[in-house]
């Protein structure tokens, strides 16, 4: 059966998947929402420098919520504040169709019942179902890492490091207001601000879905913010980060249980790989304290194509998407949640 797919939004990651569909013989694009003049109006292939598909994107919310479809792959550019896709991703359940964000909205129960409760309804009036999925929040805690904790006999502590080198994001939007990225000294509140809550909020997502699927009682969760400042002027697709100015960010938080720390996320990206802080890290280190104790590191390899403009990062953020389409699709209506085999619980072997 072939399955009708919308796509919302082309940037790095819109546009990776909107060619994965494309090149998809068994999905169908049926409909393609931009926010931009410049890209309304065009044929979607021109847009995804792929054959034309007949298929013409707009800026119309309406035209795409009465658009006849089964999926709508929804990867719009992550916004402060947390909440700001919230509408779209109801209006669009409402409308029956099943949605899977890159917008975080992994697991909305994280923010607490009246939030969940907001999408639940969304889903009963649509029928239809929403998963929110990337490779981090998604996969790398949510998979991998609950995965590795069920070899363990006895478990303290895991810890998650992602040192990312985000030179090559190309969108001056995201790389200055949503990643902070050159800011002057002291610009970012590192502890209030806006930026720490919306990503306490998306990665708060991971940590609480990792705590319930392990039944491990949640005490609070306690952040651990740093920003390096970038030692010379550094030219990157997105503009230029001024020496002196944020050029990393460290995003760490603690989970606290029974008055210790049990798991501890540290999201970490650079514009200047060279740092000697994060020169030669890899992508992702996880550490686990228990037995057995255990380090497990994963790391991207960019793609060797002459010509190709797609990242690994696109690539790896993409691929989560299209593989779950089938899963979402049979799944009944509601928030999708990615089973989870025998992981390590702290409430026993039950």
């Amino acid at each position: 059966m072939t399955v009708r797919v919308i796509q919302w939004a082309t940037g790095a990651i819109g546009k990776t998947t909107l060619r994965a569909v494309l090149d998809a013989p068994d999905l169908e694009l049926a409909g393609l929402f931009v926010y931009g003049d410049r890209k309304a109006g065009r044929d979607a292939g021109d847009i995804a420098r792929r054959p034309l598909t007949g298929v013409i994107a707009t800026r119309d919310r309406a035209e795409i919520l009465a658009t006849d479809a089964d999926l709508v792959i929804h990867a719009p550019r992550l916004q402060d504040p947390y909440e700001t896709h919230d509408a779209d991703i109801c209006a669009l359940l409402r409308s029956g169709k099943n949605v899977i964000t890159t917008a975080g909205h992994s697991f909305p129960r994280a923010q607490g019942p009246e939030r969940e409760r907001m999408f639940l309804d969304a889903c009963a009036e649509g029928g239809s179902t929403l998963y929110g999925v990337g490779i981090s929040p998604g996969v790398v805690g949510e998979r991998l890492v609950l995965a590795l904790t069920g070899v363990c006999l006895d478990l303290e502590h895991v810890s998650i490091d992602e040192v990312l080198d985000a030179s090559r994001v190309p969108d001056p939007n995201f790389v200055f207001d949503v990643m902070g990225m050159g800011s002057a000294p002291g610009a970012i509140d590192l502890d209030g601000g806006g930026l720490p809550v919306m990503y306490g909020k998306l990665y708060g997502e991971t940590l609480a879905f990792m705590a319930e699927r392990m039944e491990l009682p949640v005490d609070r969760i306690e952040a651990d913010h740093r920003a390096e400042l970038a030692t010379r002027d550094l030219t990157v697709p997105a503009g230029t980060i001024k020496e002196g100015t944020v050029a990393a960010t460290e995003w760490r938080w603690h989970l606290v249980s029974g008055g210790e720390r049990r798991i501890t996320l540290s999201i970490i990206w650079t514009m200047d790989p060279e740092m000697p802080r994060y020169a030669g890290r890899d992508h992702w280190t996880v550490t686990v304290k228990g037995k057995p104790g255990m380090t497990m590191t994963l790391n991207l390899i960019e793609p060797d194509e002459p010509g190709s403009r797609t990242t690994a990062g696109q690539f790896i953020t993409s691929g989560p998407v299209i593989r779950a389409i089938p899963a979402v699709l049979a799944a009944p209506p509601g928030i999708f949640e990615p089973p989870v085999f025998a992981p390590y619980t702290f409430g026993g072997t039950r």
